[in-house]
């Protein structure tokens, strides 16, 4: 399996254009990752200007449910 980070990377490279936030949740579809796993990287490669500070909660929550869909 490909690094979170590095795929995470190569997104954001094709798509100068989107958000950290957009391109995290590009990387989460049809991947599996641990909860600890999404929660150390958002912290790590998400822009804090893309969230509000209360929202983070909710927003994990969303960024967990998205990783366990199945690939398109």
């Amino acid at each position: 399996m490909k690094s979170l980070k590095r795929v995470f990377l190569k997104i954001q490279k094709r798509n100068p254009l989107l958000s950290d936030y957009l391109c995290f949740a590009e990387t989460l579809k049809g991947r599996t990752f641990a909860r600890a796993t999404i929660r150390k990287h958002f912290n790590e490669l998400v822009d804090k200007d893309d969230y509000s500070r209360e929202d983070k909660r909710s927003i994990l929550k969303h960024l967990y449910n998205l990783s366990m869909l199945p690939a398109e």
